[in-house]
């Protein structure tokens, strides 16, 4: 997610516009899972693929309270091994609670969003001043390590795209709504890159997308805010249309994705006393209207 310009609030489902390709995950119950090769198969790249199960954390903003059950939730599935795709910490919610709890967390990748940045190279705006003062100093080093872009398994991770953590991958918002870019935009956006399996966020919409060339892109959702607008780089809204927290789990050759209720209400609270109502709506009914 952008910077303040952002104001915050996001996520998921499919808006107006959608491509063919989005036809069937608009038809996938909660916690469906999609099978995308056999087990044992081998990609369109020749490259056997991995039978590692993980859980696929993104966007969670400091939002302690959705963490806490996309973790238990997933546990309850039986993943102890997650990676994070970025956007952790910054949002009027609870970041240094959402710090600790992370560090108790197998995190086996993960990857710095722009946001992260935003924290680790100074106070910008209010909340950013709020969320520097609520982390402390002892989370810095940890932020400051984690890497633009990291790789786990046969999976490419990164926040926005492979060279830029404030530019969306998957969606084009020019029209002010989120819409699946062309192939040929999103091959252009990877640059020629050879990773045919990418993890991405930023966009806090759910979604798999499988590129002509074979290439599969996932963006798990966002664990920690639904719903935003940003005036960045032209003013859109993305909304999920339900409060819930997302994450994904990826198991060899097959992704699911699933939808978690948390106590939102807690979370929209918090947002509104320090005076973040964008937050507030988009926390507590996953849309900004």
């Amino acid at each position: 997610m952008s910077f303040d310009s952002k104001r915050d609030g996001v996520i998921p489902s499919l808006p107006r516009g959608f491509s063919r390709r989005d036809v069937l995950l608009k038809h996938i119950p909660a916690g469906t899972a999609l099978a995308l090769l056999r087990v044992g198969q081998e990609s369109s790249s020749g490259e056997k693929m991995s039978s590692t199960k993980f859980g696929v954390l993104s966007d969670i903003h400091g939002n302690v309270w959705a963490l806490e059950a996309v973790l238990n939730d997933a546990r309850r599935r039986g993943v102890t091994a997650f990676v994070n795709l970025g956007d952790i910490l910054y949002g009027p919610l609870a970041p240094r609670k959402t710090f600790e709890l992370l560090k108790t967390t197998n995190l086996v990748a993960q990857v710095l969003g722009n946001q992260d940045r935003l924290i680790i190279n100074g106070a910008l705006n209010p909340t950013l001043e709020w969320v520097r003062r609520d982390l402390g100093e002892g989370p810095l080093p940890w932020l400051s390590a984690i890497p633009a872009s990291a790789r786990h398994d046969d999976w490419l991770l990164c926040h926005g795209t492979p060279s830029s953590d404030t530019t969306y991958l998957l969606e084009d918002v020019s029209s002010g709504e989120p819409k699946v870019r062309r192939d040929t935009e999103i091959e252009g956006l990877l640059m020629g890159g050879s990773a045919s399996r990418i993890l991405c966020g930023h966009t806090h919409l759910q979604r798999l997308v499988r590129l002509a060339s074979g290439t599969i892109i996932v963006n798990p959702g966002s664990v920690g805010l639904p719903a935003y607008d940003d005036d960045l780089p032209v003013h859109h809204v993305i909304e999920s249309f339900s409060p819930h927290a997302r994450y994904g789990v990826i198991e060899g050759t097959t992704i699911s994705f699933h939808q978690v209720e948390y106590d939102w209400n807690a979370a929209a609270a918090r947002a509104r006393e320090l005076k973040r109502d964008d937050w507030a709506r988009g926390l507590a009914a996953g849309r900004m209207s």
